[in-house]
């Protein structure tokens, strides 16, 4: 998983997934053991915790889907992308901008900005 493109697919494909079973098998093999996660509205730490993160996001979101909206670009072991969060099909209502940490081809760490969320 050294590519831009692979990582970001990893990446949503943690957060898109609804089994806890998959969705931790899914983070053991993309990030690292001792991976950190934090954005403006949460934060965690190692594959439990993260996968904990989003578990809440599906929580608050059922039946949303990520995806890609821009990038990924990779320089070095600095990847960043743009995601889109919403219903599948539909213009997503939440967007933001994550930059990761790749360490031997797995996600060490995960800076996230929101850069689009709805009034509440």
């Amino acid at each position: 998983m050294t590519d831009a493109k692979t990582v970001a697919d990893a990446y949503i494909a943690a957060w898109n997934e609804t089994d806890a079973a998959t969705r931790k098998a899914l983070i053991a093999d993309t990030w690292t053991r001792d991976a950190t996660y934090v954005d403006p509205l949460m934060n965690g730490a190692g594959h439990d915790g993260i996968s904990g993160l989003i578990a809440g996001v599906h929580g608050r979101f059922p039946d949303f889907r990520f995806a890609l909206i821009s990038g990924p670009d990779m320089h070095g072991e600095h990847l960043r992308f743009s995601w889109g969060l919403g219903p599948k099909g539909a213009t997503p209502l939440i967007e933001g901008t994550d930059y990761v940490v790749v360490k031997d081809g797995r996600i060490a760490a995960v800076t996230g900005f929101l850069d689009k969320v709805p009034a509440q």
